[in-house]
C-alpha cells in the first residue's frame, strides 16, 4: 500500500498522512501536468457537468460523508484520466488517500485499508478514499473483502480498470458502486494538453517549442492515450535540448538561447513507432477482431487491411486471424465465390508451414480476396433454419426408400422400397421424395442472385421442381 506518487515526490512533514503530495521537479512529465481539478481533466465532459455524481464527489465531504454516490468505478482505456480522476476526488477538502494495486495487494492489505479508515472517520471526521488500480485483476475473494467498506461507507471506493466490468468486476460490488465509462481522448483533446505542457511552469515551462509537424506528430503517436502523448513530448523536448545544446557548443560553447524548436525529426527520433493498444483476452481483442470481419462483410477492403495490421503489429496470432477468415469465407461470401473459402483455408494453411513476418503476405491476400468478393450468406441462414426446425421437432421418420436396406430383415421392413436411382433418370435428378414428411416443400436455401451464386437460383428453382414433381 502507497500514497500516490508516494516515491515521486517531495516530502512534506506539514502534509496530512495519506493526503497527495506535490511531485517533485524530477518526476515525469505525466506526473508533473496530472490535473489538479476536475476542470483541468481533458475530455469527459459527459462526466463533468454541474451535479453530475463525478462532480459531487470533488466537492468536499459533509459531516464526514462523502457527496454523492459512496464509490465509483472507472472503465476505459489506458491514459484517458482514471488515476488522475482518483487524485483529484482525493484533493477536495477532508479527504485521506490510500491508494492499492491489485497486482500486488492481497486481502489483508484491503482490511488494513479499512481498519484505518474506520479510525480517521471515528477520531478525525475525515473520509478515506481509497483508489484501486485494475480491480479487475483481484480475485472474487479479494473483491469480496472491499464490500463491508464500501456498504458501510468506511471508504469511497475508485476503481478503475481497462477491461469491461460485468465480467471482471463481481455483481455485489458492482451493484453497491456506480459505473461510469470515460471515453477516449480525441485528436483535440491530446493537442490541447501537448500545449498546456509545453507552456504550463509544471511541465517544459516554455523552454521549447514545437513545429506543426510535431505536434500533430506527438498527438498520433500517442494513440488516444493522455500519458503516452507526455512521455513522447518529454522525450522529443529532450532530443530538441540536446541536439541545441551540442551546437550551441560547437559555435560558441554556450547554451542555447531563447526557447528550443522541437522538429518532428526530434519526435520521430524519440519514438519512432506508435504502440499498439491491444489485449489479446480483453475488449480490444474482441472489438478489432469484430471490425476486422464486419469490414470485409461490409467489403471494404482498404478498412480490413488496416485492422489486419493493426492485429499483428499488436502481437495476435496470425493462427487465429486465419481461423476467423476461413468462417468468413463461409457465413459472408459462401456460394457468391466458392474459392473464397479455399484461399481461407489455403491461406491458414501457408500460415503455418510459413510463419511470420512472411505470414503477413499470405493473410492480406486472403482477406483482399474476402473483401472483394461477392457475398452471400444463404448457406449460412439455410443450415440455421433448419436447425431450428429440428431443435422445434418439426422433422418427421426418414421416408422408407431413403432408409438403409443393407442389413438383414431390412426389405421386410419395406426399407429401399420405391428407392429411384438417381443416374438412372434424366439429367441424374429423380422425382423423388427426401425430405420427412412435414417438411415436403420447405426451402431453406435460397440463392441469391450475386456473382457465381446468380446461376443457381434458376438451377436450384429446377431441381425443386424435378425432385418435388412440380
Amino acid at each position: 500500500m502507497a500514497d500516490l506518487f508516494s516515491a515521486a515526490h517531495e516530502s512534506d512533514d506539514d502534509a496530512p498522512a495519506g493526503t497527495v503530495a506535490r511531485p517533485h521537479a524530477s518526476a515525469p512529465l505525466a506526473v508533473r501536468m496530472r490535473p489538479r481539478t476536475l476542470d483541468e481533466v481533458l475530455g469527459q465532459a459527459h462526466l463533468k457537468r454541474p451535479g453530475s455524481p463525478l462532480r459531487k464527489l470533488t466537492e468536499p465531504s459533509a459531516a464526514g460523508q462523502a457527496a454523492g454516490p459512496s464509490s465509483i468505478v472507472l472503465y476505459g482505456p489506458p491514459g484517458i484520466g482514471k488515476t488522475t480522476i482518483a487524485h483529484v476526488i482525493a484533493r477536495a477538502e477532508g479527504r485521506t488517500f490510500r491508494e492499492l494495486s491489485a497486482i500486488t495487494a492481497g486481502v489483508k492489505d484491503v482490511r488494513q485499508v479499512m481498519e484505518q479508515a474506520q479510525r480517521e472517520r471515528d477520531l478525525y471526521d475525515r473520509t478515506t478514499v481509497l483508489f484501486l488500480d485494475e480491480i479487475h485483476r483481484f480475485s472474487k475473494a479479494q473483491q469480496d473483502a472491499l464490500l463491508p467498506g464500501v456498504e458501510n461507507r468506511w471508504v469511497v471506493l475508485v476503481a478503475a480498470t481497462t477491461e469491461n466490468p460485468s465480467f471482471s468486476v463481481i455483481a455485489p460490488l458492482l451493484s453497491r458502486s456506480l459505473l461510469l465509462t470515460l471515453r477516449p481522448l480525441d485528436d483535440a483533446d491530446l493537442a490541447a494538453l501537448v500545449d498546456r505542457a509545453v507552456a504550463d511552469e509544471r511541465g517544459l515551462n516554455g523552454a521549447v517549442t514545437l513545429t506543426p509537424g510535431a505536434r500533430d506528430y506527438v498527438v498520433r503517436m500517442a494513440g488516444g492515450d493522455a500519458r503516452r502523448a507526455l512521455t513522447v513530448l518529454e522525450a522529443a523536448a529532450g532530443v530538441g535540448l540536446d541536439r541545441a545544446a551540442a551546437a550551441a557548443s560547437e559555435a560558441d560553447g554556450g547554451s542555447p538561447a531563447g526557447p528550443v524548436e522541437v522538429t518532428e525529426e526530434d519526435a520521430a527520433q524519440a519514438m519512432d513507432h506508435q504502440v499498439q493498444r491491444y489485449d489479446k483476452d480483453g475488449d480490444q481483442h474482441y472489438d478489432v477482431i469484430s471490425a476486422f470481419i464486419k469490414s470485409i462483410r461490409g467489403s471494404d477492403v482498404d478498412a480490413s487491411l488496416h485492422y489486419l495490421a493493426r492485429m499483428l503489429e499488436a502481437g495476435e496470432d496470425p493462427r487465429f486471424i486465419a481461423r476467423r477468415l476461413i468462417i468468413s469465407a463461409s457465413e459472408d461470401v459462401g456460394m457468391a465465390d466458392p474459392t473464397a473459402l479455399q484461399t481461407a483455408v489455403a491461406a491458414a494453411q501457408a500460415v503455418q508451414l510459413i510463419g511470420m513476418p512472411e505470414g503477413r503476405i499470405i493473410l492480406a491476400q486472403a482477406v483482399t480476396h474476402l473483401a472483394t468478393a461477392p457475398k452471400s450468406n444463404a448457406s449460412y441462414t439455410a443450415v440455421d433454419e433448419a436447425i431450428a426446425d429440428v431443435r422445434a421437432g418439426r422433422g418427421g421418420p426418414v421416408p422408407a426408400p431413403l432408409r438403409d436396406s443393407h442389413y438383414p430383415g431390412a426389405s421386410a421392413l419395406g426399407h429401399g422400397e420405391g428407392y429411384v436411382y438417381s443416374h438412372d433418370e434424366p439429367h441424374a435428378v429423380a422425382r423423388q421424395q427426401y425430405a420427412p414428411d412435414p417438411l415436403v416443400g420447405k426451402d431453406y436455401y435460397r440463392p441469391k442472385p450475386i456473382g457465381a451464386e446468380k446461376r443457381l437460383v434458376d438451377q436450384v428453382a429446377a431441381l425443386r421442381r424435378i425432385t418435388r414433381g412440380e
